[in-house]
């Protein structure tokens, strides 16, 4: 059984075929999803080209498929679910127009349930392996971003999460039965009663790994150091960070990464630079129409690994965002966030929003900083629209 991941983006080739079969705007007004690769309409619609096409009987996450190996039986989170581009989000139930659109059934899916409904009872290799786990509930899988944003004390829509790991996102929670999705964000679901909006780039920790092994940089540390030492935008490059294309807010997956301005005096080490600035630019972008969608957010709070590893690109993005950085202190802020969310389906804790989580000092934003950030931001844009935008 093959799986494909949400970064596989050979399904772009479908997106025509899915233009001409809906509306994208409709389409994202129901499902929180775009008309991107990432998502299974595209995926399903390339897959069609598979000779097991035919004889696929159902199709599922691997969550799913490893609670049929584990119970003998899977549900689809409301969360996972709104991860597919399949979920009405405001009905919680299959989107029917898209099912149809595909030539799908709802029997190819699995029942969609919530994270209570806890599976007890392993099927007999697994009891027998695991007899101490025999009867114990297992809730099923649900979104790693909503688990990240409920991880790092960002449950309420007070609080807003950037997290950047391998690529990067920005998101908000609300507890709310029905949401009018802006377009250009993605709305995704915690469970039946909290909804995720955001944004989210295929570009994060991944575009430093590449800058490293490109240009063959130093040592993290001293690395670290010289990114901290220079001044902001002042290496002279706009930088499109779009090495694995782009997803938010214009969600064109043929997008490619530029840098221009570069000089026989350009050093590896601004190109890197201008990297992170760039990815903190478009976080900005995305900051601003989250704040509009939701104007009580007010704090932003910062983790992932890359941002935990680099005090330097937190300060980038404080100052890019004229607004102070909360850094998260919870290592793990998405196990956390499944941890909690685990306890409250179970009847363990009341409210997962009363367990407050752990934060570091806030890093506070330059004026000065965030002027010639606008200004980068604008040289930015310009860019976009010249080679990327349609």
């Amino acid at each position: 059984t093959p799986i494909y991941t949400w970064g596989d983006i050979r399904a772009a080739q479908a997106g025509d075929d899915l233009h001409r079969r809906m509306n994208q705007k409709t389409y994202h007004a129901r499902t929180g999803a775009f008309f991107h690769p990432l998502y299974w309409p595209e995926k399903l619609l390339w897959l069609r080209g598979h000779p097991a096409y035919g004889r696929v009987r159902s199709w599922l996450s691997f969550g799913e498929f490893l609670f049929r190996r584990l119970f003998g039986r899977s549900i689809c989170t409301v969360s996972m679910a709104s991860g597919t581009g399949l979920l009405d989000i405001n009905r919680c139930d299959w989107d029917t127009e898209t099912l149809l659109a595909l030539g799908l059934g709802p029997d190819q899916l699995s029942p969609l349930g919530d994270v209570n409904n806890a599976f007890v009872g392993l099927s007999p290799p697994y009891a027998a392996r695991w007899a101490a786990l025999k009867e114990t509930p297992w809730t099923p899988p649900v979104g790693d971003g909503a688990c990240n944003n409920l991880g790092s004390g960002c449950a309420t829509p007070e609080r807003i999460a950037v997290m950047v790991g391998t690529s990067g996102a920005m998101r908000a929670i609300c507890a709310t039965e029905r949401i009018d999705i802006p377009w250009g964000l993605w709305c995704y679901r915690a469970d039946r009663r909290r909804v995720v909006l955001g944004g989210a780039l295929n570009d994060g920790g991944n575009l430093i790994e590449w800058c490293r092994r490109t240009f063959q940089l130093g040592s993290p540390e001293e690395m670290e150091r010289r990114i901290a030492e220079m001044a902001p935008d002042s290496h002279g490059l706009t930088f499109l960070p779009f090495l694995a294309g782009e997803r938010s807010p214009g969600w064109n997956a043929h997008a490619r990464a530029s840098i221009s301005g570069l000089s026989l005096d350009t050093k590896p080490a601004q190109i890197l630079r201008a990297g992170m600035e760039a990815i903190a630019l478009r976080f900005e972008l995305i900051r601003g129409m989250l704040c509009e969608a939701v104007p009580q957010a007010k704090e932003i709070v910062a983790s992932g690994g890359a941002l935990r590893e680099s005090p330097a690109w937190v300060q980038i993005l404080a100052d890019a965002m004229g607004r102070p950085i909360l850094p998260s202190a919870e290592p793990e802020a998405s196990a956390r966030g499944a941890a909690l969310l685990t306890l409250e389906a179970l009847g363990m804790i009341p409210r997962l929003e009363d367990l407050p989580a752990s934060f570091g000092a806030p890093v506070p934003s330059d004026p000065g900083r965030h002027a010639r950030y606008a200004a980068a931001l604008v040289r930015q844009k310009d860019h976009y629209s010249k080679l990327v935008a349609p």
